[in-house]
Formats: C-alpha cells, sequence, structure tokens
C-alpha cells in the first residue's frame, strides 16, 4: 500500500485524522500524532525522525508558518525571518526529495485580526499572529514553490470562503469543519500525487 506522510503545526494536527480517515482505503497515512511540528528547522528534525522509523513514503503533505512568524517574548523578530524560514523550506524539500516522495505545501490560514493565542497542543508557548505576516510568509513559500515545481494545497485560500475563516473562539486554531475542509482537500491533492 503506498505510504503518505504529514507534517506541520497544530493546524496539520487538526485535519490529520480525518485525512488518514478519507485515505483509508487507498493508502497508509502517517503522522506524529503526539508532537507539533512548530516551526520549520524542527519540523526538519522531525521529518528526519520520522524517515528513520517509517522509511519512504510516496507522498509528503506539509506546513508550517505560524510558529516560524511568531515574535516570542522577550525576542525582537520572529523565530525565523522570511529569509530563515525559505531556508529551512529549502531543508525540508531537500530532505522530502531525498526521501523520494512528492510533494505537496500547503499554506498557513488566514487569521481575521493581529493578536495571539495559546497553541492548543500542550506545548505553553503563546502565538503571536498577523494577517500581514501570514501573507508575507505565503508570498515567499508560493514562490519557492513555484521555483521547485512543488505543488501548493492552498489552505489560506480555502479558508477565506468563510467571513470567520472557519476560526474558533482563540482566532488561530479551526473550527472542526474549517479542519474537515482542509482534510478534504488535501486528500484530494494527494490522491492526485497518487
Amino acid at each position: 500500500m503506498k505510504k503518505v506522510l504529514l507534517l506541520g503545526d497544530s493546524i496539520r494536527m487538526g485535519y490529520d485524522e480525518y485525512v488518514r480517515d478519507i485515505l483509508k482505503d487507498k493508502c497508509k497515512v502517517y503522522y506524529d500524532d503526539t508532537d507539533n511540528g512548530r516551526f520549520a528547522a524542527y519540523t526538519l528534525w522531525q521529518a528526519n525522525q520520522l524517515f528513520r522509523k517509517y522509511g519512504k513514503f510516496d507522498v509528503v503533505h506539509w506546513n508550517n508558518g505560524y510558529w516560524d512568524m511568531n515574535i516570542e517574548p522577550p525576542m525582537a523578530e520572529a523565530v525565523h525571518p522570511i529569509d530563515e524560514y525559505i531556508h529551512f523550506l529549502k531543508r525540508i524539500i531537500g530532505e522530502i526529495r531525498r526521501n523520494d516522495a512528492a510533494i505537496i505545501f500547503a499554506t498557513t490560514t488566514p487569521v481575521l485580526h493581529s493578536g495571539s493565542s495559546p497553541d492548543n497542543t500542550g506545548t505553553g508557548v503563546n502565538i503571536k499572529y498577523s494577517n500581514d505576516w501570514v501573507v508575507q510568509y505565503n508570498e515567499a513559500a508560493k514562490r519557492l514553490a513555484a521555483e521547485e515545481n512543488i505543488t501548493v494545497n492552498d489552505l489560506y485560500a480555502l479558508m477565506l470562503q468563510d467571513k470567520n475563516y472557519y476560526k474558533c473562539e482563540d482566532s488561530l486554531h479551526l473550527t472542526e469543519e474549517g479542519y474537515k475542509l482542509c482534510a478534504e482537500q488535501a486528500a484530494k491533492l494527494i490522491l492526485e500525487k497518487l
């Protein structure tokens, strides 16, 4: 059976089980169900652990963004300013290609207003966010994806279909309906790659 790996932050953790359920008869879907992929450098490390544990994959679907753009006090700038973000996305792309997997990169979902919210996966981190940051990071990632001929799963555009962007009460994470829509779109793109 074909193998698919899902990588990413708490947004991925919100849709991964739905993707697994949608694809259960078509492929085996893997992800770390105990750990948030956080920022791109952490996702790079996490991907390496999962490649070591499970071997080759046919498709890797992944997202990063909120943690990278987060300005966590007392830091004065983002965890990964855009140039560093792109550097680590390139590293992740390189490792996925060494694994011989097809790649799908998912954009960061929009936020309605600037603010902050605790990460909902138990890390204890407060994520600061602004839609201006989301747009800038997404644009940089989409340019890289175009240069690298990588399929983009535009979750940003998908969430714009709802006036509240399918946001739950914390204004960062998604409602169950939003996660289900993300899963459906991710599963569709994964099936196209398989």
